[in-house]
């Protein structure tokens, strides 16, 4: 089977020189494919045209961060080929405030899928017909998958009773870090059940 992805691989590269930049067959058995972000829709279209590939389906697109990376984010498109029995991963590069050419042109399914990356994440993705927010609410500020985004996030939701609506307010942590005594009554257990065991009086 690996030999079968490395070959495929290698005609897909082949095939499509200035647009898939390399290609790696993990140990799971696993074809990568890396791209070139404005070719993404032509790399997209010959997997699913062509008959040596027939990934009719694509499965899923997903970003990954890189904060330390000049092209901070992938995006990543996964893509399944039922007569082949064979899947693909296809990852681009893109600087953050860049932009990836929308695959909905290719695939319908991507539609949702890059709303999510763009809710997340904040890709743009050019020639998108609905790109809005999906998972967050349309007053969020940020993308929480990034990796510098705060735990806590920046404002928190609550609904004010003398407004009669949802208001919006920076986010208030009730309880400050403090040190715990666990040998407290009053804030730990005590001895456990089964705990004396490990204190020599069992």
């Amino acid at each position: 089977m690996t030999t079968a992805l490395k070959d495929l691989g290698e005609a897909i590269a082949a095939a499509l020189p200035g647009e898939v930049t390399g290609f790696d067959v993990n140990r799971c058995g696993e074809l990568s494919l890396t791209a070139r972000a404005p070719s993404v829709q032509k790399v997209l279209m010959f997997l699913r045209d062509n008959s040596l590939c027939q990934f009719k389906q694509l499965i899923d697109v997903c970003g990954v961060d890189w904060p330390s990376r000049d092209e901070r984010f992938d995006v990543v498109y996964h893509l399944l080929s039922l007569k082949l029995n064979q899947r693909v991963r296809v990852k681009v590069a893109v600087e953050e405030g860049g932009s990836v050419p929308t695959a909905t042109t290719v695939f319908n399914s991507a539609g949702w899928f890059e709303r999510e990356v763009w809710d997340m994440y904040g890709v743009i993705f050019t020639g998108h017909p609905d790109l809005r927010r999906i998972l967050t609410d349309y007053g969020f500020e940020g993308h929480p998958l990034r990796k510098d985004f705060p735990l806590t996030g920046y404002v928190e939701i609550r609904y004010d009773d003398a407004k009669k609506r949802c208001v919006y307010e920076p986010v208030k942590l009730t309880q400050d870090f403090r040190s715990f005594d666990f040998l407290s009554p009053w804030e730990g257990g005590g001895l456990l059940p089964g705990d004396e065991k490990a204190q020599g009086n069992g």
